[in-house]
């Protein structure tokens, strides 16, 4: 049995882990990730009851119960290198005792969805509509440190994706990792199937200028006419890549999906859109 050293997994001294503030008997079994820690307060204003809430940095957390279901929701911040925090730490709550610092025999299987808001890049994807990324496109190159990612990734659309978008070599490698099979089963019959582009950040990462010139001037329109098989890139956000992938990864099921606030090619967004975020999160709650 091998001990996970303390410095490796820091454990508070009220028994929960470092960063989320969690403790194991504190954590459901199914799981919704939000970036704004307020969304915490309107996710968990659909429970009947709640069990517990706690909050350290931008991670804010609540575990309740909706119609019979036990759920935890968390606001992760922004940003992929925040998803391998919340990811790791909430695979050691349900699979590693945290008494003798080992994994525990029986295996947990988390599902996790994150609900969010994204900027769709096709003309047809309409303002308020909701995209189920069924791929994600991690730019951020946080998968490449762990090893096996080739086992969770698609490498013939990767190499077909670097060479339509004349991809920088000083960029990390882009991967492609597909959401949990069950929760896109759950999911499609509301929501517009998304392969979707995770970007390390909001402004030339997504090919937004300001004072700076991007690297990549064409990048959006290069995205927007990619093509392999059935497949085109749907719209950007910031974190589903690390989510699909680490969770892969881990052993449990996860997916992103996303509410249109914006389309980056018709330049329209919608500034009135948290009605269609409350609904998205009514849908999800019922499906999880």
């Amino acid at each position: 049995m091998t001990t996970i050293a303390s410095s490796e997994l820091i454990i508070n001294n009220d028994g929960s882990v470092f960063h989320l503030h969690i403790k194991p008997d504190q954590l459901a079994d199914n799981v919704i990730l939000v970036g704004d820690p307020g969304r915490v307060e309107l996710v968990s204003s659909f429970f009947e009851k709640i069990e517990n809430r706690n909050a350290s940095r931008e991670f804010v957390s609540a575990t309740g119960e909706y119609k019979g279901k036990r759920i935890t929701v968390i606001s992760t911040g922004i940003g992929t290198d925040n998803i391998d925090i919340v990811m790791n730490e909430l695979d050691a709550l349900a699979n590693i005792d945290f008494e003798t610092r080992s994994a525990k025999k029986t295996h947990k299987r988390l599902r996790i969805l994150r609900i969010g808001t994204t900027g769709a890049i096709q003309p047809d994807i309409p303002l308020g509509s909701y995209i189920l990324s069924h791929i994600s496109v991690g730019c951020d190159g946080l998968l490449n440190w762990y090893k096996g990612r080739e086992r969770v990734t698609d490498k013939e659309i990767e190499a077909s994706f670097i060479k339509h978008t004349g991809w920088l070599k000083e960029l990390p490698d882009p991967y492609f990792v597909s959401a949990s099979p069950l929760i896109i089963e759950a999911m499609e019959d509301f929501t517009i199937p998304g392969v979707t582009i995770s970007a390390s950040g909001f402004y030339a990462p997504q090919g937004r200028v300001l004072r700076l010139p991007l690297a990549m001037p064409e990048m959006v329109e290069k995205l927007e006419s990619f093509r392999f098989a059935n497949y085109r890139i749907t719209n950007f956000e910031m974190e589903g890549s690390a989510i699909a992938g680490l969770a892969t990864l881990l052993g449990h099921d996860a997916a992103t999906v996303c509410c249109v606030i914006a389309n980056r090619h018709l330049k329209e967004s919608q500034p009135d859109y948290k009605g269609y975020v409350k609904k998205l999160i009514e849908l999800s709650l019922d499906r999880i």
